[in-house]
Parts: structure tokens; C-alpha cells; sequence
């Protein structure tokens, strides 16, 4: 089962770490971003996405 992982800066300023394993929703993440974008999660590489660290998990 795939997980995403999403890190972000919250309002206060601390870091937060979000897991996504709903499959529906990480498709729904992967048609938002960018055909390049997409291709570096797939083979696994941390990835920043509009100030969002996203990594892809198998």
C-alpha cells in the first residue's frame, strides 16, 4: 500500500508531517502536480512542491 508524505510549515511556524494512505486521495494529489514532479516521487526522491516536502512511499 503506497503512502505519501506530505511535511509543512503550520501557521504557528512548526513543522508537520501528514500521511496520506488513502489511495483515491493520493491519486487525487498526483493529477495536481506536475508531469515532472510526479516522476521524481515515483522513483522515491524527496520533493518540493510549492514549499511543501513530499515523498512517496511504496
Amino acid at each position: 500500500m503506497p503512502l505519501l508524505i506530505r511535511k509543512y510549515k503550520g501557521n504557528s511556524g512548526l513543522m508537520q508531517e501528514e500521511r496520506i494512505d488513502d489511495p483515491d486521495r493520493i491519486e487525487r494529489y498526483m493529477r495536481l502536480f506536475d508531469e515532472k514532479d510526479v516522476k521524481k516521487l515515483e522513483t522515491g526522491v524527496k520533493t518540493v512542491i510549492e514549499k511543501d516536502e513530499w515523498l512517496l512511499l511504496p
